[in-house]
Formats: structure tokens, C-alpha cells, sequence
């Protein structure tokens, strides 16, 4: 009978109900959705099609802001998704991040931005997988190229492993973000989850049950990839 309690247990905590995801989280997840669609609908196409479908993974952290800048504080939180069965297969479960540091305050002013990040090369979302990684330093990062071909862009730039870039005002360009510091955020991650979760079983095994809050980011990320 014991057996059949901790069974119970089992199942019922397998899945977390929307109702259990804290609100903030699953604003945040709602807020990084809503940057994707609007990146897909935008009539100039800032990020390229091609870049968006060459994509690994997709991190998005919307309304970054300055005001911790210099402080070591938290600067933004948001949600990367990556292509399952090594980037061949749809897009996976999303693991809730931070970003911290950097340097790029003078880049986005006083105001709040939001950012994306392209994950381009095979081995990228591995970055994903430690403690903490710097941009520029643990892994090759520039300013994304803008315009819906970017074939006329440096070799350096295309050769990155991550990409980056803001919106502000409803336009969407290249932003550096070398220095900046990106982390699981474990809480977050905990919280949606319904249990401690090893960012690798959500970015590289890709085998657990997307969230219920997640799903329209996860949807966006696949559009904007699809191209549609």
C-alpha cells in the first residue's frame, strides 16, 4: 500500500497545473512570446529569416534594464528554447535564464529593452549547460547583422556562436552584450517546472513536458523559425 501512495506522489507531481506557475514567471513567458511575434510581424524584417531558421536556440529576455548596471544586480530574466535531437528536431521545453553585467548600458540608455539571442553554431547551447557564461569571453558573441539577407556581414560576425539583439521603440538591432554574464535561473526553472530540474534535461535531452505557460513562447520560437 505504501508503494502504491508514493505512485500517487509520483504521477501528480510529474506535471505542474498553470495555477501552480508563479505569475511572474508566466508573465515573463507571455512578455517573450509577445517579443518573438512582433519580430516575426515586423514589416522590415530586422533579424533575418535565414539567421532565424539556422538557429540552435532562441533566448529572449524582455524588458532588460539598466537601472542595476555597476552593481553586480540583476539586469533581466527571460526563457531560451533550443531544437531538440541535435538540431534536428522541433523546439524543446524552455529554461527560465538571467542576465547580469556587461557593459552595454550606454547602448540601450536609460530605458528598458528587449533582447534576443541566436544560438548558431551546433555546439552552442552547450554554453546553456554551465553555472554561468560570459559573453565574450566563455563563448564568441556580436551584434547581430540586420535586414532580412545579412550575406554581406563580416566573417567574424557570421562565425559567432551567439548573436544579439535589442529592441527599443519597435525596432530591432545589433546590441553587444560582451561582458554580460547568462544563468540558469534555477528558481524560476524550479517553479515552473514543479520540481529541481538540471537545465540539461530541457536544452539538450529536450524530453520533459512543456509547461502549460510555455507553450506560446515555445510556439512563437517555432514560427519565427518556420518563417511564418
Amino acid at each position: 500500500m505504501r508503494y502504491f501512495f508514493v505512485a500517487i506522489a509520483l504521477v501528480l507531481t510529474a506535471t505542474v497545473p498553470a495555477s501552480a506557475v508563479d505569475d511572474k514567471i508566466a508573465d515573463r513567458l507571455w512578455e517573450a512570446s509577445k517579443v518573438v511575434d512582433e519580430l516575426i510581424n515586423a514589416p522590415d524584417a530586422d533579424i533575418s529569416k535565414d539567421l532565424l531558421r539556422r538557429a540552435e536556440c532562441v533566448a529572449v529576455i524582455p524588458g532588460l534594464k539598466k537601472a542595476a548596471l555597476g552593481f553586480g544586480g540583476q539586469l533581466g530574466r527571460g526563457a531560451v528554447s533550443c531544437k531538440k535531437d541535435g538540431g534536428k528536431g522541433p523546439y524543446g521545453p524552455p529554461a527560465m535564464i538571467s542576465v547580469t553585467g556587461g557593459s552595454f548600458g550606454l547602448q540601450i540608455g536609460g530605458q528598458e529593452t528587449d533582447v534576443v539571442m541566436l544560438f548558431m553554431t551546433p555546439d552552442s547551447f552547450k554554453h546553456l549547460l554551465r553555472d554561468k557564461v560570459t559573453l565574450g569571453v566563455d563563448a564568441s558573441a556580436a551584434a547581430g547583422p540586420r535586414g532580412r539577407t545579412a550575406s554581406a556581414e563580416t566573417n567574424a560576425t557570421m562565425r559567432s556562436e551567439i548573436l544579439t539583439y535589442s529592441r527599443s521603440r519597435g525596432v530591432f538591432a545589433g546590441i553587444s552584450l560582451k561582458g554580460a554574464a547568462l544563468r540558469p535561473d534555477k528558481d524560476a526553472n524550479k517553479n515552473l517546472y514543479g520540481r529541481i530540474i538540471d537545465i540539461k534535461e530541457l536544452v539538450q535531452q529536450g524530453n520533459v513536458a512543456i509547461p502549460e505557460p510555455a507553450r506560446k513562447f515555445v510556439d512563437a520560437v517555432t514560427r519565427a523559425s518556420a518563417g511564418k
